[in-house]
């Protein structure tokens, strides 16, 4: 099947996944490297539960789940986000940054079949989390040099110039990991964003192209609560624990479906870094 994704908004139909069987922590970003240096451990069967909770939203809004092959020293392959990324076009093989992950792209491989990409990274870093096709022929990629880099992000970004769209390069403190941390869409016209760190260019951005913003706070981006997954429809995934945020959502006529998948946030992601689209309509 050809896969096609035009923006991060369209009614999704198809999407793939990673079963999260040899899930651990791991210190590869400052979320993670705190939960490590506390107390908390992780209940592996409370985590497996969390899972199903986010499988059966899934299946609740009609979206067909697909998985990647298992790899056992890979623990971090459940963020399927960032080893891949569908376009319009087709999937693009990403480059990824970390020498604990990059062997997630054998995986990707195996799914689409070497002739299944549209293209494929190979100047600098770029990764999923990064990347976020808002709409036919707008484009946003963060870039903070810990995970995708400037290199690697104009190198996507052309791409998509190349057809005509219209893209932007957003710089952000790799504190915060990925772009999807601080920003997500929620729906045609509506964003999550921190603002208080992307800062008042970026929100005019966002408005000069007709995006409402429901604002996130510090705590609550690194708690994980603005990394949300969006439906179509109306409709989000967002994890239970972001209850302010999915308040606002409601009170904005979204309907939320909200697992629980705290044990996943300490390790620095959530249902965005869980789930890359395969296929959505066109808005």
């Amino acid at each position: 099947m050809q896969w096609s994704v035009g923006s991060e908004t369209g009614v999704l139909r198809d999407v793939l996944l990673c079963a999260p069987e040899h899930y651990r922590w791991i210190p590869t970003n400052s979320i993670a490297r705190e939960t490590l240096a506390g107390e908390r451990r992780i209940d592996l069967a409370r985590l497996g539960a969390q899972y199903r909770e986010l499988e059966s939203a899934l299946d609740s809004a009609g979206v067909t789940r697909h998985y990647v092959e298992l790899e056992g020293h890979l623990p971090y392959q459940v963020y399927t986000r960032d080893s891949s990324q569908t376009t319009p076009w087709g999937p693009v093989l990403t480059t990824l940054a970390m020498p604990q992950r990059r062997g997630e792209y054998a995986a990707i491989l195996k799914f689409h079949g070497a002739t299944g990409f549209w293209n494929v990274g190979s100047i600098g870093t770029v990764e999923g989390g990064d990347i976020h096709i808002i709409r036919d022929g707008l484009l946003l990629v963060g870039h903070s040099g810990g995970r995708t880099d400037r290199t690697g992000a104009a190198q996507f970004a052309g791409w998509f110039a190349d057809k005509g769209w219209e893209t932007r390069l957003e710089a952000f403190p790799d504190h915060f990991l990925h772009l999807d941390v601080l920003f997500c869409m929620a729906a045609d016209g509506l964003a999550v964003a921190c603002i208080e760190v992307l800062g008042d260019d970026f929100e005019s951005w966002l408005k000069d192209h007709g995006i409402r913003i429901v604002e996130a706070t510090y705590r609550e981006v690194m708690a994980m609560s603005c990394n949300l997954l969006a439906l179509g429809g109306d409709r989000v995934i967002s994890p239970r624990h972001s209850a302010r945020i999915n308040a606002a959502l409601r009170a904005e006529g979204i309907t939320v479906f909200d697992p629980e998948l705290d044990l996943f946030a300490a390790g620095g992601g959530s249902v965005h870094c869980m789930t890359m689209p395969l296929r959505r309509d066109a808005i």
